[in-house]
């Protein structure tokens, strides 16, 4: 199997794609696992946080150009092409925070990949791009997600010229959250995981799901949507306790209820 899954603590969980030889393509297999994996860690009560990332030079090139070329037919490249849009789907509509950890090159699906996630940290010199234009294939899905990080201008550039952008500039147009040096990225993105860890895990959950959804509505449905949420929420043990433990003035103490 090409995905491999580590249990940093009992609440943080690295998914690694595992393919070092094609650059961490998101072939048919691996699609397939990391789906498996995304499903089986959402459903799992002990995990708060997921960390995704490649193994070997980078994180990800997208598509295996091999495999695509020999699919040929066109209900095989629609297959190939709905199970990526399935695995961005899942982390997008998942219950736990997924973050990305990026070094090397995040290329055409692999960057559709970082911007599906919730969060996404990169060493200084991780390069992303959708560089589909320049081999004939434009990179129409990849641009769903990128699209919906970034301004049009920016996301624009990059489909028509396919030129790869740097971490401070993908830091710039919110592709990124931030980025570090490689001997400090590790130690910087668990930190980040642990505080989302520490929080209830039934509030990150409603307000994942909320903070999605929101965004696809006109504002008056959003302001409607958002306050029946809030109020889902408010019901909830842990908000209760979240609310007592503020004024008394103590750590609270989550149930996750």
């Amino acid at each position: 199997m090409n995905i491999k899954t580590i249990n940093h603590s009992k609440d943080i969980v690295r998914v690694i794609i595992n393919e070092p030889k094609t650059y961490n393509s998101l072939s048919y297999k691996n699609l397939k696992d990391l789906i498996n994996v995304f499903k089986k860690l959402d459903k799992d009560k002990k995990v708060k946080v997921i960390i995704l990332e490649g193994a070997g030079k980078g994180f990800s090139a997208g598509h295996n150009l091999k495999e695509v070329k020999d699919l040929k037919k066109k209900e095989r490249y629609q297959k190939l092409f709905n199970l990526c849009s399935k695995l961005m789907l899942q982390i997008v509509e998942g219950r736990k925070p997924v973050i990305a950890k990026v070094h090397g090159a995040a290329y055409a699906a692999g960057c559709q990949l970082v911007a599906s996630c919730d969060l996404a940290y990169s060493t200084k010199d991780a390069l992303f791009a959708t560089p589909g234009v320049n081999i004939g294939l434009f990179c129409s899905t990849p641009m769903v997600a990128v699209s919906r990080k970034i301004n049009r201008k920016p996301m624009m550039k990059m489909l028509l010229t396919g030129e790869p952008i740097k971490a401070d500039y993908a830091k710039e147009i919110g592709l990124i959250n931030d980025y570090f040096s490689k001997s400090n990225i590790n130690t910087e993105i668990l930190k980040i995981a642990k505080k989302i860890a520490s929080k209830s895990n039934l509030t990150i959950k409603i307000g994942k799901q909320a903070f999605y959804k929101q965004l696809e509505m006109p504002l008056r449905k959003a302001y409607s949507y958002a306050s029946r949420m809030m109020t889902l929420n408010m019901m909830a043990m842990d908000a209760k306790e979240g609310v007592s433990a503020f004024l008394e003035k103590r750590k609270p103490n989550w149930k996750n209820k």
